[in-house]
């Protein structure tokens, strides 16, 4: 019955996409050279879903314009802060590829140091107020956004209350 288990597990899309991106080290380099985004691109056209790591916006652009892949909704960005682990922040795009019925999780890190990371909002312009809300949430900075300004928050709010290191009983 194990056995079974474990064989259905590795056969959904997730755990193959994840085994290859093992073998086939679709970790982008932070230039984003295009070699890496060959094979990240290379992987997504066989993967119904893959999570990959990078911060290259010449990325995103080829997962949107390349007309096999047609990453063309982003459908969520979301946060996470791992402190006191560095790099602290860590940014996932979700993005759907419609007519391939197929999904790509786009992860990047940001420092603690420096929360400053280039918006994507050129490319897909539905990430605007989601990264504002991140900004407003967790202060990670996106560099080339339209307008970056609080959304949920009060414009004097101080801090930014989904970081881990945020009071519980709030600022005083």
């Amino acid at each position: 019955m194990q056995a079974q288990k474990a064989r259905a597990r590795n056969h959904h899309p997730e755990v193959r996409a994840k085994q290859a991106s093992k073998d086939d080290g679709t970790q982008v380099d932070r230039a984003g050279g295009r070699c890496a985004a060959a094979r990240v691109l290379d992987l997504a056209r066989r993967a119904r879903e893959l999570p990959v790591r990078s911060r290259s916006e010449l990325l995103a652009e080829l997962l949107m314009s390349d007309a096999d892949l047609a990453f063309t909704f982003l459908s969520d960005v979301t946060g996470v802060d791992r402190f006191p682990i560095e790099p602290r922040f860590e940014l996932n795009y979700h993005l759907v590829s419609i007519p391939r019925r197929a999904r790509l999780r786009l992860r990047t890190s940001v420092s603690a140091q420096q929360p400053i990371i280039d918006s994507l909002c050129p490319v897909w312009p539905g990430a605007n107020w989601l990264e504002r809300e991140i900004f407003d949430l967790f202060g990670i900075q996106f560099e080339g956004h339209p307008d970056l300004r609080r959304i949920l928050l009060p414009e004097g709010f101080e801090g930014f209350p989904l970081r881990r290191d945020f009071p519980v009983e709030g600022k005083r």
